[in-house]
C-alpha cells in the first residue's frame, strides 16, 4: 500500500482547530494504522512527564497512583497526545523505532533505522501518542512506563540512546537537555549567576555548566528551600555558594541572593523551579540589561512581563526549555565529565 504524504510539521495530524500546529491543537490524530511517508512510528516504553505537568496531575489526584494513571489515559484519549490542559506542557518519550516512512529513508543524512533506541527531544504536547497500557508510575522521578506508540514528524528532534550509559540515566538527563545547554551559552567569563531550584536535576546540570562558563572570577549561587540540601550540593562542586529561601518569596530571595554576591545584582538568573509564582524571585536579583532564563514550564509569561515592568527591571527574559543547538550531547557530556553528578543521577533518577 502506498504511503500517504504528510506535512513536515505534522499539520496533517491536526483534528481541531484546523490551521494550527500540533502543539497548539486541542486534538490530534493518533491513529497508528495510517502510514505517512515522512513519519517515524515508535514503540514507546516510557514517558518522562514534564515536571510542572506531573506535579499538577499528582496534586489534582491527591498523589494516588491509580488516579494519576487514569488522568494521563484520559488526557491522551481525549487529545491524542499527552498535553496537560492546565500547564499546557508535555514531556518526552523513550522508545524503539518501529517504522520509518519511505520518504524519510531516502532523505540525505537521515541516520535512523528500525530497531534503534531513541529519546524524543520534542514535547509530548505536540506528539501523537496512543497508550495501550500503563505498566508503572514512578512519582519520585515523573516517569510513567507504558506500552504504546508515538509519531515523530519529519521536523522532529530526537537522540539515539548512548552506548556508554544506561537508558534510565540518559533519559533522566535528556529530559532537561535544554537547560544546561542554555547555562553554557548565556553566561560570560566573570559573570554572576543565580539558579533557583538548585537541587533538581536541571538545577545541578545548569550549575555545572555555569561554573565552567564563568570561570574562577565568576560566582554561581544556588537557591534551595530546604537547608538540609546545602551541604550535599556544595560537595558536588557545581555552585560557589548555596542559599536557603523559598522561590515563591521574592523579597527573601532578593535579600539572600544579594548577600551572597557582595551586595551586587546578578548578570543572569536561571529558574528551574517547577511550581507557579516564582517569576519575581528570578527577576528581582538581576541587574538592568541582565538576563532571566525561565526553564520551568510553570512560568507565566504574563506575570513575568508585568512583574518586571512593575519594578522597573530592564532585563532580557527567555521563557522555555526548548531546543538549543547540540543540547543533547552537551547534557550527556556533563555526566561523562563529572563522576559526582553521574553518581547522583544514577542513585536518584534511575
Amino acid at each position: 500500500m502506498a504511503e500517504l504524504k504528510g506535512n513536515k510539521y505534522g499539520t496533517h495530524r491536526v483534528i481541531e482547530p484546523k490551521g494550527v500546529l500540533t502543539q497548539a491543537a486541542w486534538k490530534v490524530d493518533n491513529d497508528m494504522s495510517k502510514v505517512y511517508s515522512n513519519e517515524i512510528v515508535c514503540d514507546v516504553t516510557s514517558l518522562n512527564i514534564d515536571s510542572a505537568s506531573f506535579t499538577q496531575i499528582s496534586e489534582a489526584c491527591g498523589g494516588d497512583e491509580k488516579k494519576i494513571g487514569e488522568m494521563i489515559l484520559g488526557i491522551v484519549a481525549e487529545r491524542g497526545k499527552q498535553q496537560n490542559p492546565v500547564t499546557g506542557s508535555g514531556g518526552m518519550f523513550k522508545g524503539v523505532v518501529a517504522h520509518i516512512g519511505e520518504d524519510l529513508k531516502k532523505k540525505p543524512g537521515f541516520d535512523l533505522k528500525e530497531g534503534d533506541k531513541i529519546v524524543s527531544l520534542v514535547s509530548l504536547s505536540m506528539t501523537p501518542l496512543k497508550i495501550e497500557k500503563i505498566l508503572s508510575i514512578h512519582k519520585d522521578i515523573d516517569r510513567v512506563d507504558i506500552v504504546g506508540k508515538a509519531i515523530l514528524f519529519e521536523s522532529a528532534l530526537y537522540a539515539k540512546m548512548p552506548d556508554d550509559m544506561s537508558e534510565p540515566l540518559a533519559l533522566a538527563a535528556l529530559d532537561v537537555a535544554g537547560a544546561p545547554a542554555q547555562a553554557r551559552k548565556l553566561p560570560k567569563e566573570g559573570d554572576s549567576v543565580l539558579i533557583l531550584g538548585a537541587n533538581g536535576k536541571s538545577g545541578v546540570l545548569c550549575g555545572y555548566e555555569a561554573m565552567k562558563a564563568v570561570g574562577p572570577k565568576g560566582n554561581v549561587v544556588g537557591v534551595v528551600r530546604n537547608p538540609k540540601q546545602v551541604d550535599a550540593l556544595m560537595e558536588l562542586g557545581v555552585y560557589n555558594k548555596v542559599i536557603v529561601a523559598s522561590a515563591t518569596e521574592p523579597v527573601a530571595v532578593l535579600e539572600a541572593a544579594l548577600a551572597a554576591n557582595d551586595g551586587k545584582e546578578y548578570d543572569l538568573s536561571i529558574c528551574c523551579v517547577n511550581i507557579e509564582n516564582c517569576e519575581m524571585s528570578a527577576i528581582l536579583p538581576v541587574r538592568d540589561d541582565g538576563i532571566v532564563y525561565f526553564f520551568s514550564m510553570a512560568t507565566s509569561f504574563t506575570k513575568a512581563a508585568l512583574g518586571a515592568e512593575g519594578v522597573g527591571k530592564d532585563v532580557t527574559m527567555i521563557v522555555g526549555n526548548g531546543y538549543t543547538k547540540d543540547h543533547a550531547e552537551i547534557t550527556l557530556n556533563v555526566l561523562r565529565e563529572n563522576p559526582k553528578l553521574r553518581k547522583l543521577f544514577d542513585e536518584k533518577y534511575c
